[in-house]
């Protein structure tokens, strides 16, 4: 496996301010140092060779690495608010995991067990010994995984901090019953006719991620929209759904294993997807975490409150005592 920019002679710088409708509106130029403050830091698009596919990561900033997974239908779009704000401090990686975003959509297996292992790899490859790691919905109980993976002391990397955003958890149990549904033929084969005969469902679906319809940034629809132009998203959601319950009692099993490391939970207080009232069992194993809920905030807190999100993140990761 390998790091390597768009080519070998240039990378795609993206700004904050530059994400579009269509694939985000990358422009390529040669690699350099973002020095326009009003444009924020270079983010630079890469691609790493990963068990025979291509998976695509943004890369911005210097200092110890961070790592920021996204949810079931996000990808590294998701960060375009926490990427600025993390990279003066830290250098950041936002994977789009396989099968998600502009990455290749190879038919493997994508359990949480599996996908955390190629979270393991990916930092292994990147030569990262210690890191920090962020998780949302799905992506939360991906870096629960990661984490408890590097507490036996053979993984090559160790984590240091835990993020978990709204992160889907054994307490929770909407959308439980519709994922088990969603992971049968005949579920998954219902699920995508409706999503591919009736579009204009996208706006009502991402719309109730938010508590606050005024606070949709614009272009969040359609840039979460762009990576459909690519065949096979659908088909790998439907392949993470088919094993949610087997996932969720798994990670049950394994919240023993994380008691020491220190942790954010972070929530919006009217999260649609995962309710915040599930915050309090996942915390009890979790003994010394911090715990922050946006008030009439909902599953993207990232988004919705972006500036708080980022205060709150930033004052946990440069705690020394965290």
């Amino acid at each position: 496996m390998t790091e390597v920019p768009i080519n070998e002679v240039q990378v795609k710088e993206v700004r904050a301010n530059q994400f579009d409708t269509n694939r985000l509106q990358i422009a390529e130029v040669p690699a350099k140092p973002a020095t326009n403050a009003e444009n924020g830091p270079a983010i630079q698009e890469y691609w790493m060779d990963f068990e025979g596919a291509r998976m695509r990561y943004l890369r911005a900033g210097s200092g110890p690495p961070v790592i920021l997974l996204h949810g079931l239908m996000g990808y590294s779009f998701s960060w375009r608010y926490a990427m600025p704000a993390l990279a003066p401090h830290f250098t950041v990686y936002a994977p789009d995991m396989l099968g998600a975003g502009f990455s290749d959509r190879p038919r493997i297996d994508h359990s949480m067990q599996a996908t955390a292992g190629r979270v393991l790899r990916f930092a292994e490859n990147l030569g990262m010994e210690a890191l920090d790691l962020l998780g949302t919905s799905r992506g939360g109980a991906v870096a629960m995984a990661v984490a408890a993976q590097c507490t036996d002391g053979t993984a090559p990397v160790r984590v240091r901090r835990l993020i978990l955003v709204c992160p889907v958890n054994p307490f929770s149990p909407h959308g439980q019953t519709l994922a088990a549904f969603a992971g049968t033929p005949y579920g998954a084969a219902l699920v995508r006719f409706v999503l591919e005969r009736m579009p204009s469902l996208y706006p009502y679906w991402h719309g109730r991620m938010f508590a606050d319809k005024s606070k949709i940034p614009a272009g969040s629809l359609e840039g979460y929209k762009a990576p459909l132009r690519i065949p096979g998203l659908f088909e790998h959601a439907l392949s993470i759904v088919s094993s949610w319950g087997a996932d969720l009692r798994e990670l049950e099993a394994l919240l023993p294993k994380l008691a020491a490391i220190p942790t954010l939970l972070m929530w919006g207080d009217r999260d649609p997807a995962v309710y915040v009232s599930s915050l309090e069992p996942l915390a009890r194993f979790f003994p010394n975490a911090k715990k922050v809920v946006f008030p009439g905030v909902g599953h993207l807190p990232y988004e919705e409150c972006s500036e708080e999100f980022n205060r709150e993140l930033l004052k946990f990761l440069t705690d020394a005592r965290s």
